[in-house]
């Protein structure tokens, strides 16, 4: 028999404690909202796409859910210049 109120901790919940063994604090539907919307983001799904799933009118309120790692924006920079380097080879 489940319990009606799970304790806090990921282990608590047999299938989070899989993949979330590092879990300390409350784990409520809402927090695996937020760690979805997180995890598809930075596997290269869009903002727009992640606003359709949760069902949010804003992308304002997506981009709150999305919790980025701070390495996230430099490696987009490095990618983005990378890009930019190798058309301007081309044009020369």
């Amino acid at each position: 028999m489940r319990p009606t109120c799970w304790p806090a901790g990921a282990a608590s919940w047999p299938a989070a404690a899989q993949h979330l063994p590092a879990w300390t604090e409350k784990l409520t539907p809402h927090v695996l909202r937020h760690f979805c919307a997180s995890q598809l983001y930075q596997a290269g799904m869009s903002l727009f796409a992640i606003q359709e799933l949760l069902g949010h009118a804003w992308t304002g309120t997506t981009a709150r859910y999305v919790h980025v790692h701070a390495t996230h924006i430099e490696d987009a920079w490095v990618a983005g210049q990378q890009r930019a380097t190798h058309r301007w080879k081309g044009l020369a």
